[in-house]
């Protein structure tokens, strides 16, 4: 899909920071940019190459979570620079993984930095999630890691996975959602605090609960299956992120950084790896 009002500042910045060939931001965020997964948070010890390893095993806990083996068909949608395509690459055999983004941008890098190993075949196509460009039927499983925040509609976007997915097929995400007792509060909170969201992260919809996701679920013919509160285990990203916006001169990006953080501690925004089948 050709879309040429994409509005991704955090993006941006990593581009241009690329472009400075600036080696913390390349090993942070070249291959994966996502939150990271500690087993051991208390242990995370603040470093860059420590965040890139925790970006990687929070990918391959969405894949497991989607069911991903040997010889299947897979779309990963949002695959940025594709960083999950390249870790199933790595991880598994006979595989067909296809990688959509809306950004080309993101796709050239993505194209240049990942190539086919284990007798695996991969493609990456610009669309929408939200009107897949692909046949009824097609993929075992398809993924969505930490980006369906940013697409014009869940539902439309359950409903497309669910067309595109086998009989039996999974569809695996990660995903900000907000505890059910504080949404009214957040909601109101929203129309007097500024957290200059879209000025650093783009358009994000973070409107959503588990309830809200189970409901979809059953909407859109799907059988929750995994409900897996990470957000523990995310924490020590933050750190992390926010260097990189104060390194890039994004104040507001810092503050908005550190109010997600706090909502996080708090248990008010929780950080869920999720996945469903096809019913």
């Amino acid at each position: 899909m050709a879309n040429p009002n994409i509005n991704l500042p955090y993006f941006d910045l990593l581009f241009e920071e690329f472009g400075k060939q600036n080696p913390e931001a390349l090993e942070a965020f070249g291959r994966h940019v996502h939150w990271g997964y500690w087993d051991y948070p208390a242990a995370a010890d603040g470093s860059i190459s420590d965040f890139a390893k925790a970006a990687e095993r929070l990918s391959r806990r969405v894949c497991d979570a989607g069911k991903v083996g040997n010889g299947k068909r897979i779309l990963d949608c949002g695959c940025g620079f594709g960083g999950t395509i390249a870790s199933l690459n790595e991880r598994f055999s006979d595989l067909e993984l296809v990688g959509l983004n809306i950004d080309e941008r993101q796709l050239e890098r993505a194209r240049e930095q990942v190539q086919p190993q284990n007798n695996n075949q991969i493609q990456f196509v610009q669309g929408n999630a939200c009107e897949l460009p692909f046949e009824d039927n097609s993929f075992d499983v398809v993924t969505a890691v930490e980006c369906i925040f940013h697409f014009p509609s869940r539902e439309q976007f359950f409903r497309e996975a669910r067309r595109v997915l086998k009989p039996g097929g999974q569809l695996a995400i990660s995903d900000f959602v907000q505890a059910e007792t504080f949404m009214p509060v957040l909601k109101f909170m929203g129309n007097f605090i500024p957290f200059d969201i879209d000025f650093t992260y783009g358009k994000v919809d973070s409107n959503i609960s588990l309830i809200d996701y189970q409901n979809l679920a059953k909407t859109t013919q799907f059988i929750s299956k995994i409900e897996d509160d990470i957000t523990v285990n995310t924490l020590p990203t933050y750190p992390i992120v926010r260097k990189l916006l104060h390194d890039g001169k994004l104040k507001k990006g810092e503050n908005v950084t550190l109010a997600t953080e706090w909502l996080s501690r708090l248990g008010i925004l929780r950080y869920l790896i999720l996945s469903f089948q096809v019913s």
